[in-house]
């Protein structure tokens, strides 16, 4: 199996989710992912966030508040006008990067930590959005959820046995919480549990998602290591996030947490989407990318066209 920062675009195009996480895995620690929200405005109003980040050297891009019933991306022109693709297969034809989706697993039941934000139908992770994400083309699933919404464990859980269903034994699921997501209960220290992850990995999840040390209170090395390594013990993959605006942090502080994700285990790492509004600083990107392989595979990766 080809390591994917090895694998060019035509790789890429070959590979159910089950081949990505081989390669993934084959990498051995050094796969870069950059989520970007579809809704905003683009940094740069020339280009996509999307392929912004690819430029900057993420190997995995993963599209936040994106609507899978009005599917849009900011700075994108209408696909279907052009040729008839999806709007997704558009991004992953100018990217040459496998692409990902953001779907919420809101919990109406959940004990408010703050006032929550109401999300359109096609956010959340429902059989029917997912069904919508496997049409589009979408190259995995990220069930997670962002600020205010209301996400909880037990509904990530069921929202993974559906995706499981929707996207067969070949799909690849990524499932975790980055932060509280505005619950009680489920903050800081208190996120995570062995329990948990554990019930995330019999429910179906490929790679387990959780913050990052240094990036949620309470998520050290050493707490991160442990979870990492349970999770590996179950046979599952761990990507470890940046959801807490420290996208926007400067360059020594994205490097230190780096290191100690890669300390820890990661298998996958995650960069946010505010560092600006709708992606990480591009610069933190790449910065990111060099900490955990060096410039050799930053640069190729930045260089390589997507006509290889």
């Amino acid at each position: 199996m080809k390591r994917l920062l090895d694998c060019t675009a035509s790789d890429f195009r070959q590979m159910d989710g089950q081949a990505l996480r081989r390669s993934i895995q084959a990498c051995e620690g050094r796969v870069l992912l950059s989520e970007t929200i579809a809704n905003a405005s683009p940094l740069y109003p020339s280009v996509t966030n999307a392929e912004l980040a690819a430029s900057f050297g993420a190997d995995l891009l993963l599209l936040n508040v994106f609507d899978v019933f009005h599917p849009a991306i900011e700075g994108c022109p209408d696909a279907e006008e052009v040729n008839g693709e999806s709007v997704v297969g558009r991004i992953k034809r100018l990217t040459g990067r496998p692409v990902g989706l953001n779907l919420d697993p809101v919990d109406p039941d959940a004990e408010q930590a703050e006032q929550l934000d109401a999300l359109p139908a096609g956010r959340l992770a429902t059989r029917e959005a997912l069904n919508a994400a496997k049409q589009l083309g979408f190259d995995f699933v990220c069930l997670t959820g962002n600020p205010k919404t209301g996400v909880t464990n037990d509904a990530t859980v069921a929202a993974i046995q559906l995706a499981r269903d929707v996207f067969g034994e070949s799909g690849l699921i990524i499932a975790g919480k980055m932060h509280g997501a505005g619950v009680a209960g489920e903050m800081g220290s208190r996120l995570l549990s062995e329990d948990v992850l554990a019930d995330f990995i019999d429910a179906g999840a490929d790679v387990i998602l959780m913050p990052a040390p240094g990036t949620v209170p309470g998520i050290t090395v050493a707490a991160a290591e442990q979870y990492v390594q349970f999770v590996h013990s179950k046979g599952a993959l761990a990507m470890l996030t940046i959801g807490t605006s420290q996208e926007g942090a400067d360059e020594s502080t994205i490097r230190q947490i780096a290191l100690n994700s890669k300390m820890a285990g990661a298998d996958i790492h995650h960069i946010g989407d505010t560092g600006f509004y709708g992606i990480a600083v591009p610069e933190n990107i790449m910065a990111y990318s060099i900490a955990i392989r060096g410039r050799r595979h930053t640069y190729v990766r930045m260089a390589k066209s997507v006509l290889r």
